[in-house]
């Protein structure tokens, strides 16, 4: 149809007077035409002034779609007429007024943006260009063709004073990054009536950009967002404004991300790569009575609330400058709603991998101007065990185990893994793999189980479809350094009769040696814990990395034992999770 339609601009032509100069004041006729659909929308102020919106078939003949608008156009002038006859007509003669002629049907024609009318043959999709110039009656309208538009804006229900507020902003012919952003604080009684403007609202100095951190003055006050769309090529849309629901709150103080905010202010240089990995405790197991009542009785319940935690969340993360971060525990809202548009405020791409049967998953977000996506190699354990010839010996051996393979196929543990190039140097390549490995404190063998699955399948990646890249594994490995999961990574391999083969008893007994061909060390040491509950705590958390061809520059030491524990345990006011982020600055050999 589209080779149809191109051929159909050729036969513009000229039927009648040009309409004249364009008025800068034009109303505008708004077209939306995506070569996926099969119609295209109209959308414009009638002379009446009512509002019309029309879908026609695209490969519909103009002429038609003119002739509808003519006719809808002629109703409301009659309609327009008949109201107001009926107004000025006396008491007895609304009957007569009701009566009256139909109304003419207005000229209305579309003329080129070299002013000749478009022939009525034209398809509607070839027709209706951007700068043509709808003529209805006497009035004009100047097409807009794609405009950039504003399909969605919204603002976190929870505004802290000092905490990052930023607006869920999707958009249609634009990018957020194009678009202009205006914040708006309410005003005070003490401010007056000047300045002109909306009397209700005083435009925030600082607020140009598209994340705005309130100050303490504004507590007690709500914002509003204006964003004006743009598409980068000095086209700008219609603005469209969100209030808050509710004021700004006070902060609440200090932080346990801090002083380690004082370490990642600058994104480090080009032969640099920050690395973040945090469980950020998934709201679906924060919000239940057994979390609030048996695991976190310490924390405050409004700290626990999804929106409050957010806030932390994304000022903690924003404040890490990071080039990598894989997550785990990401709710799948909290990425689409929360986190991604956040985070891509911040120059950050993300990447959503979620867990079968469950609402929550991984995520991992890269900085787009230091590296792109080459391809994605994402598994759930489970169905690669079953289905990729890959693991076929592992599969076999597992099936002399058959409630040990129950168990492992019931798990719905997935591994993120992702090819990243150097946006600088082509020929640096790196694999980002992410994963959250089985929780249960006795399930040290099935971890075993999966992390062969994982490596497995990271070999394949990083040796055979991408050769010799190196590779920077994160996660919560639910494994201390004591476990047989973290020394099998650590070591290259675990023999048959390790303890861990019979974690859960003689009865899942699962005996069998292991091996990678990696040499993988944890970035961050062995920190005495990662994970701070009131009734555990331990080293849970790890990026590996593959210490033949990255080392780590530094490490951002972990908060303090009296910072931890301030509030008893985590999470906490004063932090969103009940992991610390693992972080460290990493370079190429």
């Amino acid at each position: 149809m589209w080779q149809r339609l191109r051929a159909a601009l050729g036969r513009l032509r000229a039927g009648g007077p040009a309409p004249g100069p364009v008025p800068a004041g034009m109303e505008r006729a708004v077209v939306r035409c995506v070569p996926a659909e099969p119609k295209l929308s109209l959308r414009l102020v009638l002379p009446d002034g009512s509002t019309r919106h029309m879908q026609r078939d695209q490969a519909e003949p103009l002429g038609r779609a003119l002739a509808r608008l003519a006719a809808t156009a002629a109703k409301g002038r009659a309609k327009a007429a008949k109201k107001s006859k009926k107004a000025r007509a006396e008491p007895g003669e609304e009957a007569a007024a009701a009566g009256g002629e139909a109304a003419a049907v207005p000229a209305v024609r579309l003329f080129s943006r070299d002013g000749l009318a478009v022939a009525e043959e034209v398809p509607n999709a070839a027709a209706w260009q951007d700068g043509a110039v709808l003529q209805v009656g006497e009035a004009r309208y100047r097409v807009e063709r794609n405009p950039p538009a504003v399909t969605e804006l919204r603002l976190p229900r929870s505004l802290l004073a000092g905490f990052p507020v930023c607006p869920k902003v999707s958009a249609e012919f634009a990018a957020p990054r194009h678009c202009v952003f205006r914040w708006y604080r309410q005003r005070r009684p003490a401010d007056g009536e000047g300045g002109g403007g909306d009397a209700a609202w005083v435009e925030e100095a600082a607020g140009t950009e598209r994340v705005f951190t309130p100050c303490n003055a504004l507590v007690g006050l709500r914002l509003k967002l204006r964003c004006t769309p743009g598409d980068g090529e000095r086209r700008y849309g219609q603005p469209c404004e969100v209030e808050s629901s509710g004021p700004v709150e006070a902060g609440p103080g200090a932080c346990t991300f801090d002083s380690r905010h004082l370490y990642t202010r600058k994104v480090c240089g080009h032969g640099s790569v920050r690395t973040v990995s945090y469980n950020i405790l998934a709201d679906t197991y924060a919000q239940t009575e057994f979390s609030r009542t048996v695991l976190y009785p310490y924390c405050a319940p409004y700290a626990l609330e999804i929106d409050y935690r957010q806030n932390l969340l994304k000022k903690e993360l924003a404040g890490y400058s990071a080039d990598l971060i894989c997550l785990q525990e990401v709710d799948k809202s909290v990425f689409v709603d929360s986190l991604a548009p956040a985070l891509d405020a911040f120059g950050l791409e993300g990447l959503f991998k979620i867990k079968e049967k469950q609402h929550e998953g991984l995520a991992t977000f890269y900085r787009r101007d230091k590296f792109s996506l080459l391809s994605q190699h994402d598994i759930a354990f489970s169905e690669a065990l079953l289905s990729d010839p890959l693991h076929k010996e592992l599969c076999d051996k597992l099936a002399e185990y058959p409630a040990v393979r129950e168990k492992v196929l019931q798990r719905s543990s997935v591994l993120q893994v992702s090819v990243l190039q150097s946006a600088t140097d082509p020929s640096k390549k790196i694999c980002v793999a992410n994963t959250h490995l089985y929780w249960h404190p006795k399930g040290g063998n099935i971890r075993l189980i999966q992390i062969a699955v994982a490596l497995s399948h990271l070999k394949h990646v990083a040796c055979d479809l991408h050769p010799s890249i190196p590779v920077i594994f994160c996660g919560d490995f639910n494994s201390t350094p004591s476990s047989g999961t973290y020394s099998f990574i650590s070591s290259g391999g675990i023999a048959e009769d390790h303890e861990d083969w019979v974690s859960n008893g003689e009865e899942e007994r699962c005996n069998m040696p292991l091996t990678h061909p990696f040499k993988l060390q944890s970035a961050c040491g062995e920190p005495a814990y990662t994970n701070y509950v009131g009734g555990f705590h331990g080293c849970l958390d790890y990026i590996f990395i593959d210490k033949t061809a990255l080392e780590v520059e530094q490490v951002i030491p972990l908060p303090s034992h009296e910072e931890v524990t301030t509030h008893q345990a985590l999470p906490s006011v004063s932090h969103p999770s009940d992991h610390i982020a693992l972080i460290c600055d990493l370079k190429w050999k």
